[in-house]
Parts: structure tokens; sequence; C-alpha cells
């Protein structure tokens, strides 16, 4: 089979698309395990409501992840490997035997990914569960199960999520730049509008109901999925609007206008990490805030929410990392034989390094914008409706605490990674390239 012969070739080529399926499948078994731990015999009701909510709520956060993940790696790995797809094209290859090639390679790293998930899921998901008992949520006396419904969602969302994935990435690159992006282009808009829909209906609560974080929050990540998914279109726009000078400047600007559709992975990562991160927290904040201000005790289900908030930040940030520095490791390593032929041309490592720097600064200013315009979107409504005020004090430091860290991954890993790039003698590093 050539997509085993793919693999066995160069196993290096899918490092980063195995880690994506494991740690989404680990996230999806992990909390999926609630729903097999809620479903044994002798588990009070008040205990299985909240491992079942548990699990809902975030298994769709983890399904979401997981396609994004896997599909932002797998991008950069189809669009690297295009001279090797033009090849086997000129070679007799059709386009639907390229499709098979490349779904196949990815439902087999999946299915390894998933695999190795297992061990670590079953610890995650005691884990969690000592999290609800600890805080009073669940009752001691219920014992953890990892059973049919953890381990079949958790292997069937990753190979789907893979398989998905792999299928859109190759069909766009057999198919050609013309004839991309209009379900795209659909779907970002579906998003957006629904989106502001959502955050819209907050003003139709009041500032008692239980369910008055719910539009907002979700508001604002179907927001920032739609932004995520005009990540080039953003791109290209920011870009234009430039007024960037000197040397490493002008080549970053040119560098990314030709390549905003490769980077297009790594600024849905920025979008959805600093979106998400920054609303949930913020209204979280702001409802542990005003109740402690109201002197009011927490209640089962607001101890239950606040759990599942920072336990979905937690994953985020953990998640979208590893796709920042995945993604940006495969995108700057691959460019190996382009600093060399700067290097040639008579640029020295620090200029190469400064434009790869400006070029990181670029992708983190503009996802950290949209980011945050999706996130204000959702956080002022709530504020408005919960507190009477419009812009919290609270998003301050926390927005703040987020930029920091996508400006850390961001171009930590740039730099880190063109140092690395930069070692290897200008001459060898074209040649090897070629």
């Amino acid at each position: 089979m050539l997509s085993l012969r793919s693999i066995r070739h160069r196993p290096g080529r899918f490092l980063a698309t195995l880690l994506s399926a494991f740690l989404g499948a680990a996230i999806i078994m992990t909390f999926n395990s609630m729903h097999d731990t809620a479903a044994r015999d002798g588990v009070d009701s008040t205990s299985a409501e909240t491992l079942s909510t548990a699990a809902g709520v975030v298994g769709g956060y983890g399904t979401l992840l997981v396609f994004f993940a896997v599909a932002s790696t797998l991008t950069v790995n189809v669009r690297q490997r295009a001279a090797e797809l033009e090849l086997l094209r000129c070679s007799g290859a059709t386009p639907a035997q390229l499709k098979r090639m490349v779904v196949g390679e990815a439902v087999v790293v999946a299915l390894v990914g998933a695999a190795l998930a297992i061990g670590p899921a079953m610890l995650g998901g005691r884990a969690l569960l000592d999290l609800f008992q600890d805080s009073g949520q669940v009752a001691e006396s219920v014992p953890h199960d990892f059973g049919p419904i953890a381990l079949i969602s958790g292997i069937d969302i990753t190979l789907l999520a893979s398989a998905g994935a792999a299928f859109l990435a190759v069909r766009r690159a057999t198919r050609g730049q013309e004839k991309r992006g209009g379900a795209r282009k659909f779907l970002a808009y579906a998003a957006l509008l629904v989106g502001a829909a959502s955050v819209t209906s907050t003003f139709a609560f009041s500032a008692s109901d239980a369910a008055l974080m719910a539009p907002p929050a979700y508001g604002a990540i179907l927001l920032s999925v739609g932004f995520a998914l005009l990540a080039p279109r953003l791109l290209e726009g920011v870009l234009n609007r430039l007024p960037l000078s000197g040397a490493s400047g002008w080549l970053a600007v040119r560098n990314l206008r030709e390549r905003a559709g490769h980077l297009a992975g790594i600024l849905m990562s920025l979008i959805l990490f600093t979106a998400v991160a920054t609303a949930t927290l913020t209204m979280q904040a702001v409802e542990s805030d005003t109740v402690e201000a109201l002197g009011i005790t927490k209640s089962i289900d607001d101890k239950t929410l606040e759990t599942l908030n920072f336990t979905v930040v937690g994953i985020i940030v953990v998640f979208v990392c590893v796709m920042l520095v995945n993604s940006l490791y495969a995108a700057t390593s691959y460019r190996s034989r382009e600093f060399g032929q700067q290097r040639l041309a008579g640029a020295t490592p620090g200029q190469v390094l400064g434009t790869v720097g400006v070029e990181g600064l670029i992708l983190t200013v503009t996802g950290v914008v949209f980011g945050a315009l999706a996130a204000l979107a959702g956080i002022i409504p709530f504020t408005v409706v919960r507190s009477d005020e419009v812009l919290p004090v609270e998003v301050y430091g926390i927005g703040l605490a987020v930029v920091a860290v996508a400006a850390a991954v961001t171009l930590g890993t740039a730099l880190v990674t063109a140092r690395r790039m930069l070692r290897t003698p200008a001459v060898g590093a074209v040649a090897v390239a070629s």
C-alpha cells in the first residue's frame, strides 16, 4: 500500500499529525469517560448530571479542536509535498489515487495516535473525576469507568477528523488555486452570522438567568471560527495596509503575502486561542466577582460551570500551543533552502532572523486583534447584562496574559527554529534542499 510505504520512507514528516491526533483523542476519551462513569449503577442523579454535562460540553470543544489541529498540520504537510505530488501526477497517478494515498496516510497515523492516547486518557479521566470530587460536585463513592463510549468516540472522531482534513487538504492541492475557497467562505460567513445572532440574543436574558453565559460564549467562539476560516484573506488585508520600511520589513511583508495560504493554520490557531481564552476567562471572572460582591453562595451548577470553563481554557491553551509549535516548526524548517539563498545573496544571519521576527510579529498582531474582536463581541453583552458595566476591568489583565502567551509561543518557535536552520552552511542548505 502506497500510504504505508510513504510513512515508512519518511516517518518524520508525520510526527506533527501524530501528535495532534494523540492529543485530540486523549482529550475526547478523557471527557467521554465521564459518560461511562455516569452510566454506572449506583451513581446518584446529581453526580451523573455533572459528569454528563462535562462530557457533553468539552466533548464538543474537543471535536472542533481535533479537526482544526489535524487540518492545520495536514495542510502544511500536503503543501510542503507539492513537488512530490506533482511528480506522482506526471508519472501517471490520478487525483483520485493521490487522495487515497494522503487520506490513507492520515488514517493510519490517526489510528496510531488514538491507540497511544488510551493509556493517558485513562489517567486523565481519573484525575478529572478527582477534581470534581474534591470540589464536592461528584460523590466520593463514584468510581471512574473507562468504557466503550470513551474508546469508540475517541477513535471514531479522530479517524473521521483526520480523514476529512486530509481529503480537503489534498483536494485543494490537486484542484488548483482558481477553484478553491467557495465552501470555506460559505462556512466562514455562516459562522459569523450565527455567532452575531448568538451574541445579540444575550440581551434577551436577565442577570439572574443560569444560562446567561452560554449565548455570548458560544457566539464569541463562532465569531472566532468565522475569522479563522477567513485567515488568508484577513492576513492579505492587513499586509496591504502595513507601512513597513527597511529590508527586513519589506522582505517580511513580501514573504507573508506569497505564503498567506500556507500560514492560514497558524493564524487560525492564534485567533481561536485569543478569542476562546479571553472570552471564557473574562466572563468567568466577571461572574465570580459579581457573585462574591452580592454575597451569594455558589451552587453545584455554578461550581460545575466554573470548573468546566477553566478546564476548557486549559485544554485549549495546551492544544493550540501544540498546534502553533507544530505548524510554525514545519513551516519554518521547510524554508532552509530559502534562508540559504538569502545568505548567498548577501543577507547576514541577523537579517534573516530579523525578517522571521517581523513575520512572526505581524502574524501575532493579526491573530490577536481578530481574536480580541471576537472575544469582546461576547464579553461586552454579557457584562452589560450581568453587572451594568460595558468593559469589565478583568479583561485587561487576562487580555495581557493571553497576548503574552500567544507572542511567546509564536515568536519563540519561529526564531528558535530559524536559528537552528541557520546553523547549516548556506551552500549546504541550498544543496540539500535541492
